[in-house]
């Protein structure tokens, strides 16, 4: 069953320094790209925790690493950090990011792959130390899938059915699937489907620079409420933003129209990733005499 309303979670944003495009795509949504004014976007939208997902452009993992911690402290806890491995940079690489990720001195709440900016797919042998340790720690595994900003990217390797063989041979890793893998939704919604250990995220599906963006934004909700339905229900589907791509308010209003009851609706904006996260519960309502 949905969880009860509370505090909502973006399980999908970036407020890094390492960005190409991040100041552009801040500009165009007239957002304080900075970890200070996501907090402030947050707290006009009932938003009180967010995901930051490791930073691919850092100069290297350990820099990337101190910047999620940094932020983790200065936000109060309240933008949760994780790492990323580029299996492309061989198992010796692979090996020492894990033993830095192990050693982190915040908690880490998953791990970030981008397949498709780099060349690789999920079900890289390379990969393989990573699941291990994502299954020892008991991180989930954020994976990028369907459409790359970056015109360079390479499609063949974003297919939402190419995490199914991964999900099925590593069934104690919970993986998120990003973007609901858009353009090929029905595709990624078979996958959370089959898969118990498979969720799904909404983040960075609007343009909202598009010529005709209402139109855009209510054939968007359509194609996302029917993936939701073709998932089975909405317990493993997680609201996401990828800001500063999107603004809050933009990637929020595609899930508050969605045409499910209350109760479906905050599961998607917050319950549902406060149990795949372990996060504490939201207060119990003051009782009133």
């Amino acid at each position: 069953m949905p969880e009860a309303p509370g505090p909502r979670v973006d399980a999908h944003v970036h407020p890094t320094r390492f960005s190409r495009l991040g100041p552009a795509f801040a500009e165009r949504n007239r957002i304080d790209f900075s970890p200070a004014g996501l907090l402030r976007e947050m707290d006009s939208h009932g938003i009180g925790a967010g995901v930051f997902l490791g930073p691919r452009l850092a100069p290297s993992p350990e820099d990337g690493l101190r910047e999620v911690a940094d932020v983790y402290r200065s936000s109060g806890g309240r933008l949760l950090p994780t790492g990323t491995v580029d299996p492309t940079r061989g198992p010796e690489e692979v090996e020492r990011v894990l033993r830095l990720l192990s050693a982190s001195p915040v908690p880490l709440r998953g791990v970030k792959l981008y397949p498709g900016y780099r060349p690789f797919d999920v079900a890289d042998p390379r990969l393989e130390p990573v699941y291990a340790w994502a299954e020892r720690a008991r991180c989930p595994v954020f994976v990028h899938q369907g459409d790359t900003s970056d015109p360079d990217g390479l499609l063949r390797y974003v297919r939402p059915v190419l995490l199914d063989e991964v999900a099925v041979r590593w069934r104690g890793v919970r993986f998120v699937l990003c973007h609901f893998g858009n353009p090929w939704m029905e595709e990624a919604a078979a996958v959370v489907y089959k898969n118990p250990n498979v969720w799904v995220d909404t983040s960075g599906l609007l343009n909202p620079f598009a010529e005709r963006y209402p139109d855009q934004l209510r054939r968007m909700r359509a194609r996302l409420g029917h993936a939701i339905l073709a998932c089975g229900g909405v317990e493993r589907v997680l609201y996401g933003s990828d800001w500063p791509i999107s603004s809050l308010a933009d990637a929020l209003s595609l899930v508050t129209g969605l045409p499910f009851s209350e109760p479906d609706r905050e599961a998607i904006l917050g319950g549902n990733a406060r149990r795949l996260l372990g996060l504490p519960p939201p207060p119990a309502p003051a009782e009133t005499v």
